[in-house]
């Protein structure tokens, strides 16, 4: 396993980190499978841990928090705020009054008192920068968090949350937390250059394309991923971006095949060959899953295999550009583009 520094915070992680947004009800692992799945983790070498309040409506911080029972000062733990938690419309966002306690009940299903990263799961257009910097820096200052990031944040985002830091004097992020993978290069033409500009640690969700490259959906064959289930759209063969994502695949999976590797492992190799990329997180469902993935923690690709990968896929394009969790809300809301 390689370890970097996240960031500038001095902390040395592993290169693949272990997400636990498949642990309990989403994936349906149960609390044994979880522990399982840990423990070959850490026994891999992954000592970084991302899971958030909302995955399986808290379930899989309380699975983690048991799996990691008795060892915790081993682990960089980490998890995230700000997703809705229920109906009741002030529990989610960026205040103060939410994230204060979104990191107690996170801290009570843990059963730690404290986590080492603590993100914002998405940017808050509602809350100011001031008030989600001064909320998460007085966290620290109280000793509940170590450091703390963003997730999914468009690149104008990053800049204006350091900005605002330094203007009013708070802690900045530290980290941000994108989806990144060979068919989404988005972030390359614009988070990439910004956070490699502040020195901010990324770590890479999705780097297996929600299973488009984990070779669980192939040409002429059934899909088996068990994402197509909850987003069938996102693998309906008859939407052109789908068509798109299956031919590249295609050429993927030939490619990896003559450079003697699988598909898995030419897929996170490319996400932690970014030099503006710390670790690739992974979200194994089950232990196999974790082997296949365990398997590609020493891969470095070589130039021409990285050359190859660039013609298939350019840089910093997605193909299913649809599916950016970072849109500006003036897009997706016609009322916001339009002057009253």
């Amino acid at each position: 396993m390689q370890y970097r520094t996240l960031g500038r915070t001095g902390v040395q992680v592993s290169a693949l980190a272990l997400g636990a947004m498949n642990f309990g009800a989403i994936g349906r692992t149960t609390q044994d499978e979880a522990t399982a799945i840990v423990d070959a983790a850490l026994e891999g070498g992954i000592n970084v841990i991302d899971t958030a309040d909302m995955y399986s409506g808290g379930e899989s911080e309380e699975l983690v928090g048991k799996a990691i029972a008795g060892r915790r000062d081993d682990i960089v733990l980490a998890t995230k705020a700000g997703m809705p938690m229920g109906e009741e419309g002030n529990h989610q966002g960026g205040s103060r009054r939410w994230l204060v306690t979104a990191l107690d009940n996170s801290l009570r299903r843990l059963g730690v008192d404290h986590v080492d990263l603590y993100q914002t799961h998405r940017w808050d257009p509602r809350t100011s920068d001031e008030e989600t910097l001064s909320a998460l820096t007085d966290l620290r200052r109280a000793g509940k968090i170590r450091h703390f990031g963003s997730s999914t944040f468009p690149a104008y985002r990053i800049v204006q949350a350091q900005w605002a830091a330094r203007e009013h004097h708070l802690g900045r992020y530290v980290t941000e937390q994108p989806s990144y993978s060979i068919l989404q290069r988005g972030i390359e033409a614009h988070v990439l250059p910004v956070t490699e500009e502040y020195g901010m640690g990324v770590l890479a969700w999705s780097p297996l394309a929600s299973g488009w490259l984990s070779g669980a959906v192939r040409a002429g064959r059934e899909i088996t991923t068990n994402r197509a289930a909850v987003v069938p759209q996102r693998f309906d063969l008859d939407v052109p971006a789908n068509r798109a994502r299956l031919d590249a695949v295609e050429k993927l999976a030939k490619l990896a095949d003559a450079a003697g590797l699988t598909l898995i492992q030419l897929a996170l190799g490319f996400v932690t060959a970014h030099p503006g990329v710390t670790s690739a997180l992974i979200g194994p469902r089950t232990l196999d899953h974790l082997r296949s993935q365990l398997a590609a923690a020493d891969t470095v690709l070589p130039a021409d295999v990285l050359d190859e990968i660039d013609t298939i896929v350019a840089p910093g394009v997605d193909l299913a550009p649809e599916e950016k969790f970072d849109t500006p809300p003036a897009l997706l809301d016609p009322s916001l583009r339009r002057r009253r």
